[in-house]
């Protein structure tokens, strides 16, 4: 029988291990320990998420895209989103937006919340935001990508970093161009998720275009896009010659990752998952902190989704799923998790607790 315990963070591997520090990443005036960045995910990279990612070795876990629109920043969901309470620094916040005077606004009020980077979502492909002319169709407009860029790095005093698509479509993969009016205007460092908008989150990364936009500029490329295991990291670095690598969602139900990921291509070693009593641990803390974060009702509601990913990462087809989402308090979703292990290991006894 599974017992339940507090959680506690996972200990992370002494970062100078036999006398060799983590590689750095700088950003402006700031310097990341570590080539692995946890990517902003709407719906996904709150708080919680955050903590968990830098506790499990991300060297940059970005906030949830957050509205720049003067209406809509005191509304609850801007108010969650900017919250850093508890989190280990830089905190870096990723605004939305098309207006340069509400960008530069908007940036200023979150570097007074806390903000150390200010990021610049130029990559979001759904339609919801493309319809409204932000997010990644910014890249249709090069004049205003520098006005809104010269606007937000002149209205602050912290690095401001762009995180953008290969292009509109695969015909108009005018990354590289962005990328040298980015740097002219003092953007600080560039993510580049290696698919055109019109690819969404569908088909082959284009490689070379990353190539191009590291070969283009003098600032850090951090590339972006399907990295979902140690060795995937290291082969894109080397294609690439990119600086450090962005995981999203390959770390969904398994932030763990992230430390593995960080692990290989600083010290060529791979720890491999944790042991199933951690990620037992890791899944009930993540789920209080989200009921602690978000209240007992809402809580339940965002941990059914958390709970899937870490099921399906461990059991695929479990029949857990349905009746985690039939759950209508924390109690009860954390008794199914612990109902959940317990059925993973009297199924494989070697899976033990």
């Amino acid at each position: 029988m599974v017992l339940a315990r507090v959680w506690c963070a996972p200990e992370m591997p002494d970062p100078t291990i036999d006398n060799q520090p983590l590689a750095s990443l700088t950003i402006g005036h700031l310097t990341l320990t570590g080539r692995v960045l946890a990517a902003p995910m709407a719906g996904v990279s709150d708080q919680p998420y955050r903590t968990l990612a830098r506790r499990y070795g991300a060297a940059l876990a970005v906030s949830e895209m957050v509205t720049s629109a003067p209406d809509l920043r005191q509304s609850e969901k801007s108010r969650r989103r900017t919250t850093h309470d508890g989190e280990t620094g830089p905190i870096s916040v990723q605004l939305l937006g098309a207006d340069p005077r509400q960008m530069a606004s908007a940036a200023r009020e979150n570097v007074a919340r806390g903000a150390q980077i200010i990021d610049i979502n130029m990559g979001c492909p759904t339609k919801k935001v493309c319809k409204r002319l932000v997010g990644s169709a910014l890249m249709r407009d090069e004049p205003l990508v520098a006005r809104i860029l010269e606007a937000v790095v002149q209205s602050v005093d912290v690095p401001v970093t762009l995180k953008m698509r290969t292009g509109w479509d695969r015909v108009s993969r005018n990354a590289p161009v962005i990328a040298c009016i980015a740097e002219q205007a003092g953007i600080r460092a560039l993510t580049v998720h290696g698919r055109s908008r019109q690819c969404k989150y569908h088909g082959p990364i284009d490689y070379d275009t990353i190539t191009e936009v590291k070969a283009a500029v003098s600032i850090p490329v951090i590339a972006n896009g399907d990295i979902d295991t140690p060795e995937h990291a290291r082969r894109v670095l080397q294609a690439t010659g990119a600086d450090a690598v962005m995981v999203g969602r390959a770390a969904q139900g398994q932030p763990w990752l992230l430390g593995r990921i960080s692990s290989f291509l600083d010290r060529n070693q791979d720890p491999g998952d944790p042991p199933l009593a951690e990620k037992y641990d890791t899944l009930r803390g993540h789920l209080d902190a989200l009921y602690s974060f978000y209240g007992c009702d809402y809580g339940v509601r965002i941990a059914r989704k958390h709970f899937h990913w870490y099921a399906a990462r461990l059991s695929p087809h479990n029949p857990f799923g349905r009746l985690f989402n039939r759950a209508s308090s924390p109690s009860a979703q954390q008794a199914l998790v612990t109902a959940f292990f317990d059925n993973l290991t009297s199924r494989d006894p070697c899976r033990e607790i």
